[in-house]
């Protein structure tokens, strides 16, 4: 399948590796402006040089880091890329833990990061492409959302959530 999506703007969270980096390759070989992100500005500058490389198309490649798990970190994205035409909801954690000890904290963190991120991005950035008329919101989720793992009910929680909000 031949994608052309030059002159295309688009974000992918959660980039640095894995899944995301995998994303946000094929979007730059597909010939759009791709920026990828992650929490560690080195780690996500490597990545993004690595990407462009990789895609033949440094100059359309950029890192911007930021922590999409925070309100204040998806602000400093939208920010840095306050206009794109694909938002990719890539950003996700997970952690192995049997149900009866789990954490607030890790509830959270985990709604913070898989859900909340995406719901934060979306909201900014999807007016904008209805705007424009033309524009693609995507949400990586998983079979957990589904088949919810026994030692990460956390995770399949927040799966299931954020196909909610896909829908």
């Amino acid at each position: 399948m031949n994608i052309d999506l030059t002159g295309r703007r688009a974000l992918v969270t959660g980039s640095t590796a894995g899944i995301g980096a995998a994303i946000a390759l094929g979007l730059a070989r597909a010939g759009a402006e791709v920026t990828v992100n992650g929490r560690s500005p080195e780690r996500t500058r490597e990545a993004a040089a690595h990407i462009g490389a990789a895609a033949g198309a440094p100059h359309r490649v950029r890192a911007a880091a930021a922590d999409v798990g925070t309100a204040e970190g998806c602000a400093a994205l939208i920010a840095a890329v306050p206009d794109v035409d694909v938002l990719v909801n890539n950003a996700g954690v997970f952690t192995p833990i049997p149900v009866f000890e789990i954490p607030d904290e890790e509830w959270r963190r985990a709604f913070e990061v898989n859900v909340m991120s995406g719901v934060r991005l979306s909201r900014h950035h999807v007016p904008r492409m209805v705007e424009r008329g033309w524009g693609r919101a995507i949400f990586i989720s998983s079979e957990s959302a589904l088949q919810i793992p026994a030692e990460m009910v956390q995770y399949g929680m927040t799966k299931t959530a954020q196909l909610a909000v896909s829908r």
